[in-house]
């Protein structure tokens, strides 16, 4: 059971109440609602790495994936598992990142970087050759890309954590819906 209740649309402030209104029924959304000036600029960045990276949608589910393998979130793996399947991710790539079987022939070119995301959210740095070979993988934006996706879902596991919220059924697509009409 979480440790903050969850904002109720209906007694929230105008401005939350409107927004949420608009997004999946989803807690993470609901506690996310307490910080009510955060809100809507917290949800346009992430509406943004959903909807607006030149990073390969399928690249970008798996660095969300391996986030949250890395740190344990269930939340996080819940939903976005789904949307995974949703962008045409094969599932045995989700099954080797949700296994921690980076060694997965399943993976391919893809398993290098998924070490490089796994090393980065467990000592919150990546030495020199993890990020050449981002480097050598991606070009400079999606390379950027890579590092601010990881930097907002491990921000996304880290609240789930905290405030030990309750897992909800996957959203499926529409998170990626509702930041497409939003943006």
């Amino acid at each position: 059971m979480t440790r903050l209740p969850y904002v109720d649309p209906a007694r929230a402030p105008d401005a939350v109440r409107d927004t949420l209104r608009v997004l999946p029924d989803l807690n993470l959304f609901r506690i996310v609602g307490h910080a009510q000036t955060t809100l809507v600029p917290w949800l346009t960045l992430g509406g943004t790495l959903l909807s607006s990276l030149s990073l390969d949608p399928v690249l970008r589910e798996l660095v969300i994936l391996q986030v949250a393998t890395s740190s344990g979130s269930d939340y996080e793996r819940i939903q976005h598992q789904a949307i995974a399947g949703g962008v045409g991710l094969p599932a045995p790539q989700v099954t080797a990142v949700v296994a921690g079987h980076l060694d997965s022939p399943s993976l391919g070119d893809y398993a290098p970087i998924l070490r490089v995301v796994d090393d980065l959210v467990r000592t919150h740095t990546t030495n020199a050759a993890g990020f050449d070979l981002l480097r050598r993988r991606l070009n400079d934006q999606e390379t950027v890309e890579v590092l601010l996706v990881v930097g907002y879902y491990l921000g996304v596991a880290l609240l789930a954590a905290a405030v030990d919220l309750d897992l909800d059924p996957p959203a499926q697509m529409a998170v990626v819906e509702a930041a497409k009409d939003e943006l």
